[in-house]
């Protein structure tokens, strides 16, 4: 298979995100409304406990297969790509057999003292067999991704998200008369059978795929211990990052339904505008998430290997074309949920209220993106333990702002809004001071953040008035809000064009795919 360069392989991943996050709209509106906020919010109070698991089963290793066999695929060392795979493999599998085993142990003392509502136990349990499963496909698509074909990884992908709504939403469906906790046990069935079925498809791939390559040129490349060493220098620094993010995750899903009753809600209240904030505004807040979580991961192997061939410049330019590529996804995607929140979450969700909640996210939306981007290159860098010291202090920021803002009556879940931005925008913040640091980054601001804020100012005004004057309704119509969003969306691209801050060749990239490397 001949290699990818970084935006065609960034490209094939956002295509593949977009796909999933087209269906996962349909998914959550469908789910939303047949298990309604509160099956959302019970689903979502176990899952971070299930990705916290999985972070410390998969160790950080797909992230260190795809980097080191980028450095080895850039010496021209196959074999020792395959080694690196091969050894890192049997961790993976060792690993998740062992925390498998102490997640369903441990199971019964979760439900006891950790979960904030007892209904949701056998939602949780029907998780338990994805551990396994996940952390092995992880290893394959790392194995792609260290090739830098990300390909493998897009199908996949595809795959396990139409299997997972389409079994989800049918088990819930199954299970409703049964009561509330069951369907969401129904939706959590689904989630194991997409991902198993990605799962099998991305076995098909691999042997289909993969380089040839003699099981002799594969062992006598290095010794074990040595690529053993190699793995976990960089795994456990990215593991530890991952940990923090899923532990605190996990800490927000404890906390902000007690922090709201604390607020005067009931458990069932608390529960369901828990699901309204998780289920609906953030869910539209990581909707961007398709241009940088797709970016974050194909920078790894591509500065990796720009790094392996010591171009220092090439580095710089990747990482500045993906911060500009953030900012024109992520500034029109925060204009639109700060002015038109309440109407978006109605139209597409059937809940108003949610917009609250979206209308604040939105004020940590750029950074949220930018936090994304940057830690990704950071990885790529090697210097994984960078993003892991900002995330912890970002995230003491965040708790301690759930704790006392959510409690707040006159605030209750804008006040944990407000603490998720803050948490957004000390983590971006510290991301590029580091890359400033250590690759010396000098960004042309006119170009990356002025251009697209000019446009994106444009929009907001142009949106302001068709929203008040054109239509004059407080309360938009579908139709209306679409007449309002292409509105703004071609005064942003005509304005983007006028200015300078997109062009020609941008396009001429994404048109024809061609293997642009800087």
């Amino acid at each position: 298979m001949s290699r990818q360069s970084f935006v065609y392989g960034a490209f094939i991943l956002l295509l593949a995100s977009l796909c999933n996050r087209l269906i996962g709209f349909v998914y959550q509106i469908l789910m939303i409304r047949l298990i309604r906020p509160e099956g959302v919010g019970l689903f979502n109070m176990v899952y971070p406990i299930y990705v916290l698991v999985l972070v410390l089963a998969t160790a950080g290793i797909p992230v260190a297969i795809a980097k080191l066999m980028a450095e080895e695929v850039a010496r021209g060392n196959l074999g020792g790509a395959y080694r690196v795979f091969s050894i890192a493999f049997w961790w993976i599998v060792a690993s998740s057999l062992f925390f498998t085993l102490v997640l369903i142990l441990g199971a019964p003392l979760l439900q006891q003292y950790v979960f904030p509502n007892p209904k949701v136990y056998y939602c949780f349990l029907s998780l338990v067999p994805g551990i396994i499963i996940v952390s092995l496909c992880s290893a394959f698509r790392g194995f792609f991704q260290g090739l830098q074909q990300m390909t493998p990884t897009a199908v996949t992908q595809v795959v396990e998200q139409l299997v997972r709504v389409i079994a989800g939403l049918g088990i819930a469906w199954f299970m409703l008369p049964r009561g509330i906790e069951y369907a969401a046990m129904g939706i959590s069935l689904g989630v194991v059978l997409g991902e198993f079925v990605g799962f099998l498809s991305m076995l098909a791939i691999y042997f289909k795929k993969r380089p040839s390559l003699s099981p002799f040129a594969v062992y006598c490349s290095a010794p074990a211990l040595k690529v053993t060493g190699r793995i976990f220098d960089l795994a456990v620094p990215v593991t530890l990052t991952r940990f923090v993010s899923t532990a605190f995750l996990s800490v927000d899903a404890m906390l902000i339904p007690r922090r709201l009753q604390v607020a005067g809600m009931t458990l069932n209240e608390a529960t369901g505008v828990y699901g309204q904030f998780v289920g609906i505004a953030e869910s539209l807040l990581f909707t961007p998430s398709i241009v940088t979580i797709s970016l974050a991961t194909a920078l790894v192997p591509a500065i990796s290997d720009a790094l392996a061939q010591n171009d220092l410049s090439l580095v710089r330019g990747r990482t500045e074309e993906a911060l500009r590529l953030t900012m024109l996804a992520g500034l029109p995607a925060t204009a639109v949920f700060f002015l038109l929140p309440k109407e978006l979450c109605q139209a597409i969700f059937g809940y108003a209220d949610a917009g609250v909640a979206l209308g604040t996210l939105a004020l940590g939306g750029p950074f949220l993106y930018l936090q994304q981007t940057t830690t990704g290159i950071l990885q790529g860098l090697g210097r994984a333990e960078r993003p892991l010291r900002n995330l912890i202090i970002a995230a003491a920021f965040k708790v301690a702002g759930i704790y006392y803002l959510t409690a707040v009556p006159a605030l209750g879940i804008r006040g944990t809004a407000l603490s998720l931005c803050a948490a957004y925008m000390i983590m971006s913040l510290l991301n590029y001071r580091d890359l400033k640091k250590i690759i010396a980054l000098k960004v042309d601001f006119g170009y990356c953040l002025g251009k697209p804020l000019v446009a994106t100012v444009g929009m907001a005004v142009v949106m302001w008035y068709a929203r008040n004057f054109m239509l004059g309704s407080d309360d938009l119509s579908r139709m209306g809000l679409l007449i309002v969003l292409f509105l703004g969306g071609a005064t942003y691209l005509l304005l983007l064009f006028l200015s300078g801050g997109v062009h020609s060749h941008d396009l001429r990239r994404l048109a024809s795919f061609l293997g642009w490397r800087r």
